[in-house]
């Protein structure tokens, strides 16, 4: 029995062994055929794919990195440099997280102290940065710019600052290095609305129709086309306008990689092309006059003693000096202005933008207000003001031509015209009466009774045309009303408030305030532009800023010639009767002026709010008289009488612009030039 039980263990240990072997048998095998396999895979890796997929390996894709371009120079007439770009190691700010909250706003101060105490052992005396300053350019909340732009800390790093931040990357997530190419503006501040300035494209993508549709369309564009984030593009001004011919091409660098993404070979590398130049048609000499004399006028007539000249609540001025027979801009001055290099990063910082806004704005071709606080802005005009009695020489062109008057005809003047079933009264200024007078005695007086009598009512009483609007298309003719053809960014067409004051009051309200100037609102281009069109005998040109466009070796591209828009036509007569009168007004400041010369000057009332109207300076004129070569227009809000404000304004550029270029040909010393300093 036991010996049966025994056998049967022994045979049941047998069997056990047994399926164990064949089991690890089986076993062995498949890690052999797995290790066949493989070594099968890999000779057929080495021996036969090898080739191939070595080939793959050393069949190199490229990986290209774009290098902004170098902006062109902008020259002034004289081949002075206005603005040029450099090149520098800036050190900017990624605005990452939400700075609402408390923590946040915890760790980016406790960054700007690290940066303070940084800057302040590795940057020259006088230009430290505080902790308060770097959090102000840091824009935490977005005040001055969205959160996506890189906000500037330090630009013109060091070598000891770049290997610096470099070797510390980790401590400085949120800090980056970018080659910027700095845009550099004359520091005496020429015509800096003119010109514009630059900000970061990444900030102006979405906001700025012209940049969205470049970005939306980025793919399209040739490498060397597409435009960088971080590069600075032109938002106003010249800058803007000539954005493509200024900015150059992409430099690369390109880059052999293998499909691992190492680099497998040297670099090469396509330089970036510079830009184009521009040559303006602006004169650095005359435009420093131009905005030394806005600037000493407005400090004179706010401080003067005499009735007729002060006007203390002057704080703006703008002038406007076009060459008649080319439309050549050699002046245009909104003042007061401001240093453009705050801008010369592509960003400003929040206490440069509040300290400068009120100045940014080209009041000689859109509205722009003083340096007033929100509360006070409405208790003062803009840049686009009536214009005043500069509107009678064409208001009597219009009165010729329509047949209203005759030449030789005179008026009676008492003093007051009357409009409406009411008989409302409009008076001259100060009340005068002037009698007996003709057209040109108007012009001379400045008679307001002659415009509403002989041309406002007239012209409304026509049943054969409507007066409205054939007042308008006279005004567009002149080019009132309509844009001067400059292109500038941001020019407006100035106000038809006549249009408006028809459907409020009456056609005949609106052509009686017309005609002397109490109804149309335009900017002091327009204004320059209509004084050279009277200058020409009715050819009015195109305001040209550019004479030429040169590539960086100096070679021209483009040349820009006089462009006529358009010629109203008049008879002679109609011509030396308007200017008879022009000749004969009285002026202030012009006194031993060499040349003969045409001027209206203006005083129009304005009310800016209810029960406050204040008095406008406008100015225009021509010379020389013979053979005008320059027109001038001159606006002063709050400048009270033209004949004081604007008008000693105008004879400072002629004299800059006779000394420069010459009011004959030839340029000749003026006495203008220790009245005016700049």
């Amino acid at each position: 029995m036991n010996l049966s039980k025994e056998t049967h263990a022994n045979k049941h240990k047998s069997d056990n062994e047994r399926k164990f072997s064949v089991r690890l048998t089986g076993f062995f095998f498949i890690i052999f055929a797995l290790f066949a396999i493989l070594i099968i895979r890999l000779a057929l890796l080495q021996f036969v794919d090898g080739p191939a997929l070595k080939q793959k390996e050393t069949s190199l894709g490229y990986r290209t990195t774009a290098i902004a371009p170098i902006r062109g120079i902008i020259y002034d007439a004289s081949n002075h440099k206005i603005a040029y770009s450099t090149s520098t190691q800036s050190l900017y700010f990624n605005v990452n997280k939400n700075y609402k909250n408390k923590e946040n706003m915890a760790e980016a101060k406790k960054l700007a102290e690290k940066l303070a105490e940084r800057f302040k052992s590795n940057t020259k005396t006088g230009e430290e940065q505080s902790v308060e300053d770097i959090v102000k350019r840091m824009d935490l909340n977005a005040n001055v710019n969205p959160v996506y732009v890189p906000r500037l800390i330090k630009t013109d790093l060091s070598s000891k600052d770049i290997a610096y931040f470099l070797e510390h990357k980790s401590e400085y997530k949120d800090l980056e290095i970018i080659e910027d190419s700095v845009r550099n503006y004359d520091q005496d501040t020429v015509a800096v609305q003119t010109i514009g300035y630059l900000k970061k494209f990444r900030g102006v993508r979405e906001s700025y129709d012209y940049y969205k549709e470049i970005y939306e369309n980025r793919n399209s564009r040739h490498e060397e086309l597409r435009y960088l984030d971080y590069e600075d593009v032109g938002v106003d001004g010249l800058e803007f306008m000539y954005q493509e011919e200024l900015r150059g091409k992409n430099g690369l660098k390109k880059f052999p990689v293998n499909v691992a993404g190492r680099i497998m070979g040297p670099m090469e590398l396509t330089k970036p092309e510079r830009g184009n130049n521009l040559h303006l048609t602006i004169h650095k000499s005359i435009q420093m006059k131009t905005e030394a004399a806005i600037m000493q006028t407005l400090q004179k007539i706010q401080n003067s003693s005499n009735p007729v000249e002060q006007a203390p609540n002057a704080r703006t001025g703008y002038a406007v000096a076009m060459e008649v027979k080319t439309g050549n801009v050699v002046a245009m001055a909104s003042m007061p202005d401001y240093d453009s290099n705050v801008w010369k990063n592509g960003s400003i910082s929040v206490e440069d933008y509040e300290k400068n806004k009120s100045f940014m704005n080209n009041g000689t071709i859109k509205a722009a207000y003083g340096p007033y606080d929100e509360k006070e802005m409405n208790k003062h005009p803009n840049s686009i003001v009536y214009l005043g009695s500069t509107i009678k020489p064409l208001s009597v062109l219009i009165g010729l031509k329509e047949k209203l008057f005759g030449v030789y005809d005179d008026y009676p003047d008492i003093g007051y015209a009357e409009i409406g079933l009411e008989k409302r009264k409009i008076r001259n200024a100060n009340n005068k009466s002037h009698g007996r007078i003709d057209a040109a005695k108007a012009l001379e007086f400045s008679s307001n009774a002659f415009m509403i009598d002989l041309i406002g009512k007239r012209l409304y009483s026509r049943t054969d045309v409507n007066g409205l609007k054939t007042w308008d298309k006279y005004m567009e003719m002149f080019g009132l009303g309509v844009k001067t053809g400059s292109g500038l960014p941001g020019e407006i067409a100035g106000l038809k408030d006549y249009m408006s004051e028809a459907v409020r009051a009456s056609a005949q309200s609106a052509l009686a305030y017309a005609s002397f100037g109490q109804q149309g609102k335009y900017t002091t281009l327009q204004l320059a532009q209509y004084a050279a069109t009277l200058a020409s005998h009715g050819k009015r040109m195109k305001p040209q800023f550019v004479s030429k466009i040169t590539d960086p070796d100096g070679k021209v591209v483009k040349e820009f010639k006089p462009e006529m828009l358009n010629e109203a036509k008049f008879d002679k007569a109609y011509w030396d009767l308007i200017e008879l009168g022009m000749s004969r007004v009285k002026v202030q400041g012009f006194e031993g002026f060499n040349y003969d010369y045409y001027r209206k000057t203006g005083t129009s009332e304005q009310e800016v709010a209810k029960g406050i109207i204040v008095e406008n300076g406008v100015f225009i004129a021509y010379a020389p008289a013979q053979n005008p070569t320059l027109a001038v227009a001159v606006v002063v809000p709050e400048g009270n009488y033209g004949a004081y404000s604007a008008a000693p304004i105008a004879r400072a550029i002629f004299d800059a612009y006779d000394e420069a270029v010459g009011l004959t040909g030839t340029p000749r010393h003026t006495s203008t030039d220790q009245q005016f300093k700049n």
